[in-house]
């Protein structure tokens, strides 16, 4: 399969109407799938009501099919479509934080989505994109698009359109290149079919956000407790992960050399994940800095890229250093857990 990239400018007028938006808009129709810019990561959209469009999704992506998708959407009203109630906490969160990234679990209407989109559940995951292009893009073709992340299954989330060529190139209809996404990780995922919403993923919105809006919120209990099952299928399989074994290490500078030291020594490469007040600490084949550690947001923007960008520097292990678990730093540290398989370090 040929895959044709259309670049598309963000800031210009009339968006719904640009060419590329209009022919990327065709493909979906034809139940194509087709990566577009979110502003969390890049995600690769197919028609939802469409087993065959899905089916595509999962098949690129190598994705397993008890994970269910999540649901985008251009306009509120198009809800109705396929959930049945909206409870009135969604309703707020809705107002608060849509479009933005946040994902809300509604009960859903039998024989409309795909139920390979919703791998089967009683539930559906919505969210609207704040993105201009992927609103764009949803305004021109009126779908409801399933998009998970446009990468490899278990491999880093693309937030560059390079990202989503480095994987899928062959292997989809083409990539809407929006430039770089901006929040970095994921949005958060808030089950609301319950009197207190849940969060069944961190993401870009924080849990003190949320509780500002909505009161109290509970975490699913597979978030802090790794023997229970998580209610959200996929939640339990490996994601993120670089090609290197990737090892959490809650500790010092100085003790994070040390396991360095240990590895050159067995005439490994190694690769040292940390932040711009303590890059200079290290001497290691590969030292990068992902953002600060006083300001995580920028931690989370330039996570998955780091992690990418170790793959191209062909490391043979990496060491990471942990973050504080407030604001973003949640959704980092879920991540970061994720990709490396839960191998931690403690000083």
């Amino acid at each position: 399969m040929n895959t044709k990239v259309w670049k598309v400018d963000k800031n210009v007028d009339n968006l719904e109407n640009n060419p590329q938006i209009v022919d990327a808009a065709h493909f979906l129709l034809e139940n194509e799938v087709v990566a577009l810019p979110t502003e969390t990561v890049y995600g690769l959209g197919g028609n939802a009501e469409s087993d065959d469009a899905v089916g595509k999704i999962f098949s690129a992506k190598g994705r397993p099919g008890d994970n269910p998708l999540i649901i985008h959407i251009a306009d509120k009203s198009q809800l109705c479509r396929f959930v049945t109630e909206i409870p009135d906490k969604a309703e707020t969160l809705m107002e608060s934080f849509w479009p933005g990234p946040l994902t809300i679990i509604f009960k859903k209407k039998a024989g409309v989505l795909s139920e390979l989109a919703t791998a089967g559940l009683e539930t559906v995951a919505v969210r609207m994109p704040d993105h201009p292009v992927a609103l764009a893009l949803l305004e021109k073709c009126q779908l409801p698009i399933a998009a998970p992340s446009a990468n490899s299954s278990g491999k880093p989330s693309p937030t560059k359109a390079e990202h989503v060529i480095e994987d899928l190139n062959g292997k989809i209809a083409g990539v809407l290149d929006g430039g770089a996404t901006g929040v970095g990780v994921e949005s958060t995922v808030v089950d609301c079919t319950e009197p207190i919403p849940v969060i069944l993923r961190p993401g870009g919105v924080t849990r003190e956000q949320l509780e500002r809006v909505v009161g109290e919120v509970r975490l699913d209990p597979a978030l802090v407790n790794e023997e229970s099952k998580p209610k959200s299928p996929g939640m339990k399989y490996t994601h993120y992960a670089p090609n290197a074994p990737l090892f959490l290490v809650d500790g010092s500078p100085a003790f994070i050399q040390k396991l360095v030291d240990e590895q050159k020594k067995n005439g490994l490469r190694v690769g040292v994940l940390t932040t711009e007040e303590t890059h200079r600490e290290y001497d290691a084949e590969f030292v990068l800095a992902c953002g600060k550690r006083k300001e995580l947001e920028t931690v989370a923007t330039g996570l998955y890229d780091a992690l990418r960008t170790f793959n191209q520097v062909g490391v043979d292990v990496i060491y990471s250093e942990v973050f504080p678990h407030t604001g973003v730093g949640d959704a980092i540290m879920n991540r970061l857990q994720k990709a490396a398989g839960n191998k931690k370090i403690i000083e």
